[in-house]
């Protein structure tokens, strides 16, 4: 490994101390090592170029943002959980200089995740998005209506606050909240969910890694597209966005294996939190939970 670069959020100390931490760390064990803020899109397409390996320092956000910042380049990515959740985070602020060197010998395996591709033909613009892609209402008290079309073939016109169109990867964010499924991280699915519809039919949709959703906006309601919740347009009425699996992916440095995706998801989400409190001790067994004495 020659070039590796740290993608630091930009207004948090902490991860500008870490950052000069692991800078120290690997000088005289990486040819170069480079620096930008997480918010420096121009400074990051100069250093990308031969860059081996890129860590993010600080929360999710900061994450989606460097997944798109790196474009084209197919570098993995690591990490470093400074922020709440994690979701795509791989190490703690405290581990990262003990597990550097298990990268940097390769002792770890890259995850893929498939990203999204939105086009407004109107704009003439693509935007790339590893979360999601939301089309939603401009005015808070105003539901959007939005003509929804699967493949040219004409879905729904939905009475909603929102439609959201989520990666595998996104499964868990906006999407997870509104009541959609959860995709095993490395499914190239796509779900479509609505958010609050006005008709108790409308119900969340898993789509094939072929699809392509194409979502007008109708009537005189002005509404805006929303990518990865870091890029925020207006969108009026009969303006379109069109929305596909991107032919770029996003790459994970991970050191767990798949199957302990579950037990992460069940650390995040806290779904034992139930079983902690239960009155039942044959839950906790079932769960490799000790029981109190």
């Amino acid at each position: 490994m020659n070039k590796v670069g740290l993608f630091v959020h930009s207004r948090w100390s902490a991860a500008s101390r870490l950052a000069a931490q692991v800078t120290s760390f690997l000088d005289g064990r990486v040819d170069e090592v480079w620096q930008v803020s997480d918010w420096d899109d121009r400074a990051v397409g100069e250093h990308m170029p031969g860059t081996d390996l890129l860590i993010c320092l600080g929360g999710d956000g900061t994450v989606l943002h460097a997944a798109r910042a790196i474009i084209p380049h197919p570098v993995p990515v690591l990490g470093v959980n400074m922020g709440r959740l994690g979701f795509l985070a791989e190490v703690r602020p405290a581990e990262l200089i003990e597990r550097l060197p298990e990268v940097l010998a390769g002792r770890c395996r890259v995850e893929e995740r498939a990203m999204l591709q939105a086009q407004v033909p109107s704009w003439g613009v693509t935007y790339q998005a590893l979360n999601d892609v939301v089309v939603g209402r401009a005015n808070v008290s105003r539901p959007v209506y939005v003509d929804v079309s699967i493949d040219g073939s004409r879905l729904a016109v939905l009475r909603c606050d929102a439609l959201i169109i989520a990666s595998a990867t996104g499964s868990t964010a906006y999407s997870l909240s509104a009541g959609g499924p959860i995709l095993h991280p490395e499914s190239r699915d796509m779900v479509l969910t609505p958010v609050a519809p006005h008709l108790s039919s409308a119900r969340p949709l898993v789509l094939g890694p072929g699809t392509t959703i194409d979502l007008r906006v109708n009537a005189d309601k002005e509404a805006t597209v929303a990518v990865d919740g870091q890029i925020d347009r207006a969108l009026a009425s009969g303006e379109s966005v069109s929305v596909c699996r991107s032919p770029h992916v996003a790459r994970f440095i991970r050191f767990s294996e798949p199957q302990d995706y579950y037990a992460m998801l069940a650390e995040r989400l806290d779904w034992l939190r139930v079983v902690r409190s239960s009155d039942h001790p044959e839950l906790f067994e079932l769960n490799g939970i000790q029981t109190p004495k």
